[in-house]
């Protein structure tokens, strides 16, 4: 527990010493809409619960720790953008504001391991049931428009692919509590209303 903290506040670390750096050179907004996602993860890490049950098996630490890493390694890119850096700024607001919602809505249940802290069932988790995971995707978009670059690309896409894994991973563990059998019978989109 205490390890999980330490390595999430010193990823914060590295992530606001990349994009502040960056931000005071360039003043793009998405640097600074990036970094108030990743200060609630520390802020809620620090703060949650304890879990009824914790899936420590290694390939899900592996798994979590390539979705959690991999979209902290992206770089700031000198090239233009495919999108104007407003665009990008509105759409990464727009996933923002999902990821705080549902960290908002998730409260003192947040994890990095796949756990069960409790089934959570309001907010944004009345529409889907990994509305966090949703905001990332949404905010991992733009900001590849706004930095195109080969790395970028290569350390979202497999960050994103482990996201969708982890959230596989969850839905496992919470699988055995009744209660959240129930929610998924009525919230029947995992990430994407209507998709998937």
């Amino acid at each position: 527990e205490a390890g999980s903290k330490v390595l999430v506040a010193g990823l914060f670390l590295a992530l606001t010493w990349r994009f502040g750096s960056d931000f005071a050179e360039t003043y793009r907004p998405t640097d600074l809409l990036l970094l108030v996602g990743a200060a609630l993860v520390v802020i809620l890490t620090c703060v949650r619960r304890s879990a009824k049950t914790i899936d420590r098996r290694f390939a899900v630490r592996i798994v979590t720790f390539q979705s959690l890493l991999l979209p902290l390694l992206v770089v700031p890119a000198s090239n233009t953008g495919l999108v104007t850096e407003a665009a990008a700024s509105a759409l990464t607001a727009f996933g923002l504001a999902i990821v705080v919602g549902g960290k908002i809505s998730l409260g003192r249940s947040f994890g990095m391991l796949p756990a069960n802290r409790g089934v959570m069932q309001g907010g944004l988790y009345r529409i889907v049931r990994h509305p966090i995971y949703l905001g990332y995707l949404l905010t991992h978009i733009p900001f590849l428009a706004a930095h195109p670059s080969g790395w970028n690309a290569i350390v979202l896409l497999a960050g994103d692919a482990a996201l969708v894994v982890r959230a596989l991973y969850e839905e496992e563990t919470l699988g055995r509590d009744p209660q959240y059998v129930r929610y998924c019978q009525s919230v029947k989109w995992r990430l994407v209303p209507g998709i998937c």
